[in-house]
């Protein structure tokens, strides 16, 4: 939950009626700002909210209620790659803090543009960085900041996100189950934030003897398809198998079905957050109160030790109490 008003420092901008929001990347970010465009359109119920993103990711902002028009950019270092647009805008926000996503925003025609507080690149030369509340200890929380700084209202995070019924009817024809299920993610951007495949695997042996399928999920990546391959080879009982085989809207409207979500730090959780489906954390080298599902960090398990010291144990109790 917000605090019910906050203060960046920065003037009030006067009644919006369009938003340019900059955030290109990654899947777990962008899911991560949508509660932004839900502040503006609080504030601002008949204003355009307008979100350039890369192409990979813009099935996330394509299903976020709150985004009116959604403009796929992959902004370089030749000005032809940088985006215009028609029209002029009251407020532009770079939600990343990167040259990319500040190029993103350079050619518009906006009476102010803010931006979040971590920049880099050069980034603050294009925008007027947004300090966080103190009591902004979430990224979606310092995210909304820069919202209210143009006048965003919000008294808690609304993602918006919904699956697209499109999406629903294909991910329910690829589902490999028919009873209620978990979906899990073993990879991660990074090795040190995947739990271990034999962790998994003794997760889901016991979820099948309690009736409840897995079904593991995951990018197209090498990486991904061969942590799947090593889980299913120590799993006693098979687990469905999507890794690489959905879409992003198609990944939501996946999640969204789900009894619960088991992750690390990585895209899909945070999916599983704004949607509102319990999502089991976990964590070792990223701090829980800043980037753990959102609203949901006592469903988180975390050791700075290390993931390998999680043992499924603790995270099927984290799922009982969903399952009950």
């Amino acid at each position: 939950m917000f605090p019910p008003k906050r203060s960046s420092g920065l003037r009030r901008v006067w009644l919006p009626e369009r938003f340019l929001i900059s955030r290109l990347s990654s899947l777990g970010d962008v899911a991560c700002s949508l509660p932004s465009a839900g502040a503006l359109k609080s504030a601002f119920p008949e204003s355009e909210v307008v979100w350039a993103v890369d192409k990979r990711f813009a099935g996330v902002v394509r299903s976020c209620r709150h985004v009116d028009v959604v403009i796929e950019v992959k902004p370089g270092f030749k000005p032809e790659t940088w985006p215009t647009y028609e029209g002029e805008f009251d407020a532009a926000l770079d939600l990343q803090g990167l040259l990319k996503s500040a190029l993103a925003i350079k050619n518009a025609k906006a009476k102010v543009k803010v931006g979040y507080h971590w920049q880099r690149e050069g980034a603050w030369l294009f925008s007027e960085r947004v300090m966080p509340d103190k009591s902004s200890l979430h990224i979606v929380d310092q995210y909304v900041d820069v919202a209210r700084a143009v006048g965003g209202e919000a008294e808690k995070a609304d993602f918006g996100l919904h699956p697209l019924p499109e999406a629903l009817e294909s991910a329910r024809a690829k589902l490999p189950t028919n009873r209620p299920f978990i979906v899990m993610n073993g990879g991660a951007g990074w090795i040190t934030k995947r739990w271990p495949p034999e962790h998994f695997a003794a997760l889901i042996d016991r979820l099948k003897e309690c009736g409840i399928d897995s079904v593991l999920i995951g990018g197209p990546a090498d990486d991904d398809r061969r942590v799947f391959a090593e889980i299913e080879r120590i799993c006693r009982s098979a687990p469905g198998n999507l890794v690489g085989n959905t879409s992003i809207a198609e990944l939501i409207a996946l999640i969204s079905l789900a009894r619960a979500h088991v992750g690390g730090d990585t895209g899909s959780t945070h999916l599983a957050a704004a949607l509102g489906i319990p999502a089991i954390g976990l964590y070792s080298i990223t701090r829980p109160v800043r980037s753990c599902p959102y609203g949901q960090i006592e469903r988180c398990c975390f050791d700075p030790s290390g993931l390998r010291n999680i043992s499924p144990d603790q995270v099927f109790q984290k799922l009982e109490e969903v399952i009950a």
